[in-house]
């Protein structure tokens, strides 16, 4: 059931996206909704076995890079925070997509509107489950495309294709922030996995008085450790 709630609404972006033109707009549509729809009844059910009953799950699938110290896997972590985040992204990515059904009724790119709308859904539970920061990233670089993507759906229109632009620059500025963040907590943690980062934090947290340098600049460990993580 948790895969399904990751890789639904990919199936249903696919479907759409490859597809669209053999199984029209209607069969478009209703897929990619379906696919939506029973992604957030998944989600509620995880709320509940995971927030309500206690009962974390953790999903590794396989590993990506390996190299020294620096280890990344492809891993999915389902904490009470992560299930809360399915709920609200899901629950508003089901309403978006049944309001879309009747918005982009008479539009004649339909299947390829819904696919961006899937794709968007899929990296943002790409980014609420990731069980690293580098996978994080990945997850918050695919929520940035789709956007440029939607924003920029009817791409012969100048205003459109200016808001995307502005879009993907505000982005880039966040990335550069987000990278920096990645960079120096790998220095001072060496590692980006979020449960071995969560079992160090408390541990850095009692050395108030320590710090170190980043480009010549000296910062205290609490600092760092509440801006990144508080």
């Amino acid at each position: 059931m948790y895969l399904l709630i990751i890789f639904l609404p990919l199936m249903g972006s696919i479907a759409a996206g490859l597809f669209g033109n053999k199984i029209s707009s209607y069969g478009a549509v209703r897929i990619t909704s379906f696919c939506i729809l029973i992604t957030s009844i998944f989600s509620y059910i995880s709320f509940y076995e995971v927030a309500l009953c206690h009962s974390p799950v953790y999903i590794k699938l396989a590993t990506w890079i390996n190299s020294g110290i620096f280890d990344v896997s492809w891993g999915f972590m389902f904490d009470s925070l992560t299930v809360l985040m399915l709920v609200v992204v899901t629950t508003v990515s089901t309403i978006v997509h049944l309001y879309s059904i009747g918005y982009m009724e008479f539009d004649p790119h339909v299947p390829r509107f819904f696919s961006y709308l899937s794709l968007f859904t899929f990296f943002m539970i790409i980014l609420v489950t990731a069980d690293n920061l580098v996978q994080m990233f990945v997850g918050w670089e695919g929520v940035g495309l789709c956007s440029y993507l939607l924003i920029n759906f009817w791409h012969t229109r100048l205003q459109a294709n200016k808001a995307a632009i502005k879009a993907v620059i505000v982005n880039r500025v966040g990335d550069f922030g987000l990278v920096l963040g990645m960079l120096g907590v790998f220095y001072v943690f060496k590692t980006f996995n979020y449960s071995v980062l969560f079992a160090l934090v408390p541990f850095y947290a009692a050395e108030i008085n320590s710090s170190f340098t980043i480009l010549n600049f000296e910062i205290d460990v609490l600092t760092f450790i509440c801006i990144f993580f508080l």
